[in-house]
């Protein structure tokens, strides 16, 4: 709990709680999937940069997903460690290797979303408003300390891309920004998507600006695994150009954006971390409005 909040006694049980939370967590990845164009990324009309999976791939791993959310929401509601949200998030991304054929579609989102979802389950419990920053804020308080604990110090066989990025390149992956609830997407993906709604965008243009913001700070270690540095510094420069020619604003935005996408698909580059935190920016938007 933050230090100036008072609670009020909680709307619902921690079930019905944990089912609403569930809801918008799954709502959010599937306005994620939804959004085109995206550079690199899987969308309903084309596979990005990816022979292995398409938009059919990702909604059969929301539809295995649909419990977990609500399970780890449920978990944070009951004050749960981080080892039970943990075994929690283990038991979904087989549910989800299992609908999808071994293809890797949201294992990021298991673990942020899932800790979101869970801290936001946490607060509703406890009648505390589930405003975005005081979320980030729980996922810090409450788990912080147990996600960088957990952290292997040698990188075993069965480590994915991700993680085998964050040693070879020596950048923050998943685990630091859990542990400091999350900085990309209070600091970049919300006041990104919160300053294009204010100006007018529609939902869709808010969500693509917010995603190339992320993309231009975020060292994603997606695109370290399949493009290396090298290829992060495409990324990166390229969404800053971007932005700086006016993003969703500029009347030709959806031209310079294709044309970012056919050159990072010919790259094979695929900013997977920026769209996993887009989900997350998506959920704590709107969390206290849904």
């Amino acid at each position: 709990m933050l230090a100036s909040e008072a609670p009020t006694p909680p709307q619902a049980e921690p079930g019905v709680i944990g089912r609403q939370v569930g809801r918008l967590a799954v709502r959010s990845l599937y306005r994620e999937l939804a959004l085109d164009p995206k550079p690199g990324l899987v969308t309903p009309l084309d596979n990005g940069s990816h022979r292995d999976m398409d938009a059919g791939t990702f909604l059969r791993s929301l539809f295995a997903l649909r419990g977990y959310f609500a399970q780890i929401a449920t978990a944070g509601a009951a004050n749960a460690e981080f080892e039970r949200l943990r075994h929690l998030g283990v038991q979904a991304e087989r549910r989800m290797l299992g609908a999808t054929g071994g293809v890797n579609t949201h294992r990021g989102a298991v673990f942020t979303l899932g800790l979101l979802a869970a801290a936001a389950g946490h607060r509703l419990a406890r009648g505390l408003p589930p405003t975005p920053e005081a979320v980030g804020a729980t996922v810090r308080a409450q788990w912080g300390h147990p996600i960088l604990a957990a952290a292997p110090r040698a990188v075993p066989a069965t480590a994915s891309h991700g993680l085998r990025a964050c040693r070879r390149y020596r950048v923050g992956g998943a685990r630091e920004q859990a542990a400091q609830g999350f900085p990309a997407v209070f600091e970049t993906g919300l006041p990104a998507l919160r300053w294009a709604l204010e100006r007018g965008a529609d939902e869709r243009e808010a969500l693509i600006h917010a995603l190339f913001s992320l993309m231009a700070e975020v060292d994603d270690t997606n695109v370290l695994h399949r493009g290396g540095q090298a290829g992060l510094r495409v990324v990166q420069s390229q969404s800053r150009s971007f932005l700086a020619a006016g993003s969703v604003l500029a009347p030709d935005w959806q031209r310079h954006a294709r044309g970012l996408a056919r050159a990072w698909v010919a790259r094979w580059l695929s900013p997977g971390g920026s769209a996993d935190l887009l989900a997350a920016t998506c959920f704590v938007h709107w969390l206290d409005r849904d």
